[in-house]
């Protein structure tokens, strides 16, 4: 178990630091005031995940996926490890499910950040 924790500390700081630079790049190129860096990382994170997932199940090296997919590319975008999860349901013949969690997540998600947004106003002001 430690070292699977350590895959995923390990993987996890190299893939904060792709988002950190990715992020830095896309918004010399495209200005502050697009989120395309966080377009970017979560396309390409998804992206990299499916091609990731199946070379590592192909290959027979799950044992790395804690520090590709966990730490890496989980700490690179969750959106990807979302993505991921999304399709895995789908395959399984989960398809509602699947569209249920995809949507749950994003609407979810909007409505608990404007919830906390809105909750930490209050309190601040």
């Amino acid at each position: 178990m430690f070292w699977t924790l350590t895959q995923v500390a390990l993987g996890g700081a190299a893939g904060a630091i792709l988002r950190y630079g990715t992020q830095m790049g896309a918004q010399r190129l495209f200005g502050p005031g697009v989120p395309s860096g966080t377009l970017f990382v979560n396309v390409l994170g998804s992206f990299l995940i499916g091609i990731v997932f199946v070379w590592l199940i192909d290959k027979g090296l799950m044992r790395h996926a804690p520090f590709l997919l966990v730490g890496v590319l989980g700490a690179y975008t969750t959106f990807s490890t979302f993505s991921l999860d999304a399709l895995l349901l789908w395959e399984r013949g989960l398809h509602g499910w699947a569209v249920g969690y995809a949507l749950g997540s994003v609407i979810l998600s909007l409505a608990a950040v404007v919830a906390g947004v809105w909750l930490a106003r209050g309190w601040l002001a």
